[in-house]
């Protein structure tokens, strides 16, 4: 068994972190689920991280919780004990949403149920055509909404298609996948990395405050209750920002036909 759940490595302001469990599909267990909360908590006082990408090691993204994990074991367990275990794992897609950087998911093989919902809770996802995505646990004698799916799904996709994704428990697969919104790229599996290398790269052109305003704000924005209350916050993001000196490099770089030279200032 690999020592390291989650490998974590740093390219030009980019956390690549890996899921290292590769014998087990990634499956989730106390090990892992802990190291994925942890570094996405922490990610919310990083200022040297600006984009992260989530990938995983072997066949399969993530076959979700890891049924035969001690941590997780179900049987003789009480009441206050599973809702533990529930909050623990749910904290991760917390912590996924409140952290101010993007974070773009890259997917091979089966993404079940709580892999599911890390590509869900992420930003931006890249799927390698091999990739098959499943709520599932409405196959195991549970609600089919888990993990945030409820809430994340319909917001992708519509209601009509994630109320048959978490009704039925089915795969949708790459292709269905970029037809309804779920992803934003198609690719052949020896090319996700690249595919997700130049997307940094676009990324990287904004200045730090930029990425992590927009993030709020699509956040935001998805539940806001009304028209008025997501400009309200726009408006505010870029008084603020218009502001800063790098507003003043991004204009004059603009004019200019150069590159910005953003400090983050």
């Amino acid at each position: 068994m690999n020592e390291t759940p989650l490998i974590i490595s740093t390219r030009d302001d980019v956390d690549w972190i890996c899921l290292n469990r590769p014998e087990v599909s990634n499956a989730l267990n106390g090990a892992l689920t802990d190291s994925l909360y942890n570094y996405f908590n922490e990610l919310r006082n990083n200022k040297s991280v600006r984009v992260v990408v989530l990938q995983a090691k072997g066949r399969n993204f993530c076959a979700g919780l890891d049924l035969k994990a001690k941590d997780f074991e179900i049987s003789e367990r009480t009441v206050s004990e599973t809702w533990s275990v529930q909050r623990r794992i749910g904290d991760i897609f917390r912590a996924m949403r409140r952290c101010p950087q993007p974070i773009v998911c890259l997917l091979q093989g089966a993404a079940v149920g709580g892999g599911f919902s890390l590509a869900l809770a992420s930003d931006i996802r890249i799927a390698a055509e091999s990739s098959r995505m499943s709520a599932a646990y409405i196959k195991i004698g549970l609600s089919g909404a888990d993990m945030g799916s409820s809430y994340f799904l319909p917001r992708l996709v519509g209601v009509s298609i994630a109320s048959e994704l978490l009704l039925t428990g089915k795969f949708i697969n790459a292709n269905k996948s970029l037809k309804c919104g779920l992803v934003s790229e198609v690719v052949n599996e020896e090319n996700l990395e690249s595919a997700a290398q130049k997307l940094c790269t676009e990324l990287l052109q904004a200045t730090r405050m930029g990425l992590n305003l927009t993030k709020e704000a699509l956040n935001f924005g998805i539940d806001a209750p009304s028209l008025e209350a997501a400009m309200a916050q726009e408006d505010r993001h870029q008084v603020m920002l218009s502001m800063s000196k790098d507003a003043i490099e991004g204009i004059s770089s603009f004019n200019e036909k150069r590159s910005p030279k953003y400090q983050d200032k």
